[in-house]
């Protein structure tokens, strides 16, 4: 198989877990990270000077560089790993001439708020970059414990599975077993939904409801995360007009499989889990910027909660849980009052 080259766009925690992986396994990749002052530590202490300070990198394996258009040239592959808020400004100096043969791979859980829309979509618009060279990495992976090589399960999914394949052979490794799909735009709107889904159950802890609560309000939100990538499935809303992403084919996605069941608990049970703990400040009683600057880290799932409410108003499915999380984050209802009516129609 011929090695193809590999660039990381992005230094947080999840890049920096992407790029462990990746060079644990003996492939070089060329990194871009925003600061040359990161890159001068990284190099000096041979770890990330803010994120995962525990995971040590052989350097001979990286390259860095501030220049995102260099490391864009030097890749086959482009894993792009930046918090969703952020991918604008960060691609900002790209052009469609830099992007053509590439193959772009998104390690971003959430949509671009701006916009309404998923990576890919934005790609297709600002670059006319096509689905097809377009995947996704995601699943029930916190950085924490791949970095601390603790047993992990990527899903990786494209429209070519062959291709798709090869890209996740450069992470399969004794802590990282890959799997292979093809619902490239069902995968993403799981990982978006999963990260607000979380923000409710850390409202529900915050507000000291007891596990048994927990695990009813989860198995909830299991079933509208379904109803709502089948909607997104019905609908040319996903922007998807290819055989993979209809109806017909919904019923066969396994939707209690990792990277969308797997991903959820995770995210809504884990410690590790940010959406979590901003929804935990935010059920103890902190405003949202309260918890934002208390947090310091991006939770994908607040801006997430306000583009699937935006996204609703032309999909119009029922969401109580997401119109429930929106309310408090975005119309500044009171928790306990709002989890109180969403007691009442839980099963």
């Amino acid at each position: 198989m011929e090695q193809k080259r590999i660039g990381v766009i992005g230094s947080g925690s999840w890049a920096t877990a992407i790029a462990k992986i990746i060079t644990d396994n003996g492939h070089p990749i060329t990194w871009w990270v925003r600061q040359q002052a990161n890159i001068d530590y990284f190099i000096k202490r041979k770890h990330n000077p803010f994120y995962l300070r525990n995971a040590y990198f052989e350097l001979q394996h990286i390259r860095f560089s501030t220049d995102i258009k260099a490391v864009v040239e030097a890749s086959d592959i482009i894993i792009i790993a930046v918090p969703s808020i952020h991918i604008e400004t960060t691609l900002a100096s790209l052009d469609a001439a830099d992007l053509k043969n590439k193959l772009v791979v998104s390690a971003v859980k959430g949509v671009l708020p701006v916009h309404n829309i998923l990576l890919n979509q934005w790609l297709e618009q600002q670059f006319n970059f096509p689905l097809a060279s377009y995947f996704t990495l995601l699943g029930p992976s916190h950085a924490e414990e791949v970095a601390a090589e603790q047993l992990s399960y990527l899903t990786f999914s494209g429209l070519d599975e062959a291709t798709t394949t090869t890209i996740a052979s450069y992470f399969k490794s004794d802590y990282i077993n890959t799997i292979v799909n093809n619902d490239v735009i069902g995968v993403q709107y799981a990982g978006v939904a999963k990260n607000i889904y979380a923000l409710g159950a850390g409202i529900v802890h915050g507000l000291e409801y007891g596990d048994n609560f927990l695990s009813v309000y989860i198995a909830n939100c299991a079933n509208e995360m379904q109803v709502l990538l089948k909607e997104i499935a019905t609908q040319k809303y996903s922007g998807a007009h290819t055989s993979n992403h209809n109806s017909d084919n919904f019923c066969a996605i396994n939707h209690n499989a990792s990277v969308y069941l797997g991903d959820l608990l995770v995210t809504c049970y884990s410690l590790h889990s940010r959406n979590r703990t901003f929804g935990n400040m935010i059920g103890k009683g902190y405003s949202v910027r309260a918890a934002e600057l208390e947090l310091n880290m991006v939770a994908e799932g607040y801006n997430a909660s306000k583009c699937i409410h935006t996204m609703n108003q032309t999909l119009n499915v029922k969401l109580p849980i997401m119109d429930a999380v929106y309310q408090v984050l975005w119309e500044g209802a009171a928790p306990d009052t709002t989890f109180k009516e969403l007691e009442q129609i839980l099963v």
